[in-house]
Parts: C-alpha cells; structure tokens; sequence
C-alpha cells in the first residue's frame, strides 16, 4: 500500500491496517504492566501516590533503557541532590 502510495489517498484505511498491526504487541505490553502494577501496588495500597507508581512503573516499562546505565552513576546524581548523613 505505501510502496504504490495508496495510503495517501485511503488514510483512514491505512490507519486500521496500522492499528490492526500494532494491537496485540501494545495489548500484551500493557497487560504485562498492569499486572507488575498490581504486585507493586499490592502491600503499598494506602502509602503511595500517582506520581511515585508513575516513577515506578516508567522505570519497568523503559527497563531497557535504565539497564544500560551504571549503579554508580546513580549513586552519584543521588549523593549530589542534597546532602545526606551517610555515604552510600
């Protein structure tokens, strides 16, 4: 359909074919999220709030990205943010 340029001219058809294409893989992705969120969730019920699941959920869905970066370097940005009692 792209290579003959048809997508142009039948967007919305190419859209649902899009769509139809990307579902399952995003359907699977979400569920597995949810059901981390769910045990995450779990035993904190009451001590968290949206913006500290959202933090903890981002850093499982991207956990490729974040594997990529060095304990150290995290260390780090943590013991430069304000000054603590102890060194890590």
């Amino acid at each position: 359909m792209v290579e003959t340029r048809m997508h142009q001219v039948f967007n919305y058809v190419y859209l649902l074919i899009t769509l139809s294409l990307v579902l399952p893989v995003a359907t699977a992705s979400v569920e597995r999220t949810f059901s981390v969120m769910n045990i995450v969730k779990g035993p904190l019920r009451n001590k968290m709030g949206d913006q500290w699941l959202s933090d903890r959920l981002l850093v499982y869905t991207e956990r490729n990205i974040f594997a990529c970066i060095e304990n150290e370097a995290i260390m780090l940005r943590f013991q430069n943010m304000k000054p603590r009692r102890g060194q890590l």
